[in-house]
């Protein structure tokens, strides 16, 4: 879960799913502001296909017992709901990449930064939690 619900947090899906197919993974914002364009870039080019995923608001996940919660954003762990399953709440807290300024290349180079301090902390996290 991260606050829109359109870098970080769908990162962090894209990549769960790969890692562990056989485990149900949902991404959630406290806000949704539809996944980024250059999030479904720099996933592509590690071979993973974020496009028909969807950003959706944590309010849509109520009714569902989460064994995990991953926050990817202080934003979101600040402000995330109680949940009445006893699920086990992670946190790290990721840069933003949407709200980086600079050229095209600039802030490319720091969604892919971002990429891979996921994908470093989601490898670690399913070796030690799954």
């Amino acid at each position: 879960m991260c606050t829109g619900n359109s870098c970080r947090s769908q990162i962090a899906e894209g990549f769960l799913k790969k890692l562990k197919p056989s485990t149900s993974v949902f991404s959630a914002g406290i806000e949704t502001h539809g996944v980024n364009e250059r999030a479904i870039k720099i996933m592509s080019e590690v071979d993973i296909d974020i496009r028909l995923q969807t950003s959706n608001h944590i309010d849509e996940y109520r009714n569902i017992h989460f064994s995990h919660i991953i926050t990817v954003c202080d934003h979101a762990s600040e402000n995330c709901p109680v949940f009445s399953s006893q699920s086990i709440r992670h946190h790290v807290n990721f840069t933003d990449p949407a709200k980086v300024n600079g050229t095209e290349e600039e802030i490319m180079k720091e969604f892919r930064r971002i990429r891979e301090l996921i994908r470093i902390y989601l490898e670690a996290f399913v070796k030690e939690n799954l």
